[in-house]
């Protein structure tokens, strides 16, 4: 174990050099992550690699009889093994960051926005009906394919539609035409939202593996050295991610307008005024009334006080 170490510490230290020059000549061949500068090559190769292989060599002169052949190949590949391992684990830890970062927005926007509900794809409310249902489904399919800006309109849409069927019952009894006459227009919103979000799934998935930011990437540094044909293809698979995204922006407007209808349903129905009032009179007029008693009420107590008055100066002159 101590030869293969000693092996590995020397074949490490002899790539250093060659990987730092491949680096000041194109970064992105020696660097695992985003940020491209040369001095980041200078530090990696020039003294963290470095200092990890003194380390290395170190603790392999605790015994051993020369460094083995195993451990010199092993170093001199390591690099070359360890930068797209590194890579993935970046790529695999930003992923992971975005998405904790998008779920504590969606829960900021949920907590933001009144009747906001997040809905639990697996387990939809109990006593849900169909576009509940419904929601639940697109809402997990839209979350699977990592599209979660996309899946918190559910939790939108949802709450609207609970809103609006609480108000409806609250102001209509259900055996009553006009009752069911809304429900059936408000379940047509609710469903042409959902035939979006389909729309909207069918169209993310399409792009799903599609990874633009590396188009975008290789057209802006390596577009100078790529052949005509490489670069019209890599320009035509950009269009189509940027045509897809235009699609999903409109059909997300369609459904905010769905969203301004239930809302503007809900208003509407908030002030129809369908049972008796409990008072007699209306509050003005009640209002009226009162004052004209206490007024009454001071003239009675005022001329009360005269007539006492008056009784009391003849009592003293008899």
């Amino acid at each position: 174990m101590l030869e293969f170490l000693q092996g590995a510490a020397y074949g490490l230290f002899l790539t250093c050099p060659a990987w730092c020059l491949i680096g000041l000549i194109k970064p992105s061949l020696a660097l695992p992550t985003e940020s491209l500068e040369r001095w980041r090559v200078l530090v990696r190769y020039g003294a963290l690699i470095p200092f990890i292989s003194l380390l290395m060599w170190l603790t392999s002169l605790w015994g051993g009889f020369g460094p083995s052949l195993l451990g010199w190949l092993a170093g001199l590949v390591g690099v070359a093994i360890e930068l797209p391992l590194e890579r993935r684990w970046r790529r695999w830890r930003a992923r992971r960051e975005s998405r904790q970062l998008e779920k504590a927005r969606r829960r900021e926007r949920a907590r933001a926005e009144e009747g906001v509900v997040e809905l639990d794809p697996a387990r939809p409310p109990e006593g849900a009906d169909d576009i509940v249902r419904a929601l639940c489904r697109v809402k997990g399919e839209l979350l699977r394919i990592d599209r979660p800006e996309l899946a918190t309109r559910a939790d939108r849409l949802h709450g609207r539609y609970r809103h609006v069927n609480e108000v409806l019952a609250s102001r209509f009894e259900p055996g009553e035409l006009a009752f069911e006459r809304a429900r059936k227009l408000v379940n047509q919103v609710s469903l042409g939202a959902i035939d979006d979000f389909d729309a909207m799934l069918d169209r993310a998935r399409g792009i799903r593996g599609m990874d633009v930011g590396y188009v975008r990437k290789r057209l802006a540094e390596e577009a100078p050295r790529l052949s005509a044909e490489e670069t019209e293809a890599l320009r035509r698979r950009l269009a189509l991610a940027e045509e897809t995204e235009v699609a999903l922006r409109r059909l997300a407007a369609q459904n905010e307008a769905a969203l301004t209808a239930l809302d503007d349903a809900a208003v509407r129905l908030s002030s129809v005024v369908t049972g008796r009032p409990k008072a007699a009179l209306g509050a003005e007029q009640a209002c009226e009334d009162l004052r004209r008693f206490i007024q009454g009420a001071e003239r009675y107590g005022q001329s009360t006080s005269n007539t006492t008055a008056r009784h009391g100066d003849k009592g003293a002159s008899s």
